[in-house]
C-alpha cells in the first residue's frame, strides 16, 4: 500500500487521501466480499428451503418458542391432523397426542415413521 496523507477540509472534517491503485484496490476487495456475501447466503437459503442442512424453517421455530413441541409444531406446519398423521404413521391418534404433549418419548421407529408421514427429515423431530 502506498502512503497515504491525513488532511483536514474547511470544515475540519479529518480526510484521507491515498493513491489511486490502492482506493481501486480497496473497491474492488469491497465488491469481492459483496459477491462472497450473496454466494454464502444464496447457500444457506437453498439448504434451507431444501431441509437438507437439518435447519427448521422459520414457521416451526417461531411455534416451538411459542412452547409447542416439535412434533406438533411440524405437523400443524404441514397443515396435518393428529388423526391423519397417527394413521399414515401407523400408530393410535392418543399416542400421537401424548408424544406432542410431550407425557410419552416416542421410540426410534416411531419417530422414523413419523418423520416419513411428515415427509421431514428425522431430526426434526428429535
Amino acid at each position: 500500500m502506498g502512503q497515504v496523507r491525513f488532511i483536514r477540509s474547511p470544515e475540519g472534517e479529518e480526510l484521507a487521501v491515498l493513491p489511486r491503485a490502492d482506493y481501486e484496490a480497496l473497491i474492488a476487495s469491497l465488491y469481492d466480499e459483496d459477491e462472497d456475501d450473496i454466494a454464502i447466503y444464496d447457500q444457506r437459503k437453498a439448504a434451507l428451503a431444501s431441509g437438507e442442512d437439518g435447519l427448521l424453517p422459520a414457521e416451526i421455530s417461531a411455534m416451538i418458542l411459542k412452547g409447542e413441541s416439535r412434533l406438533k409444531a411440524v405437523r400443524r406446519w404441514r397443515a396435518m391432523k393428529q388423526l391423519e398423521l397417527a394413521a399414515k404413521a401407523g400408530i393410535g391418534q392418543g399416542y400421537l397426542s401424548d408424544l406432542e404433549s410431550r407425557r410419552r418419548a416416542g421410540s426410534p421407529e416411531t419417530l422414523s415413521a413419523l418423520a416419513k408421514a411428515l415427509d421431514v427429515p428425522l431430526n426434526w423431530l428429535c
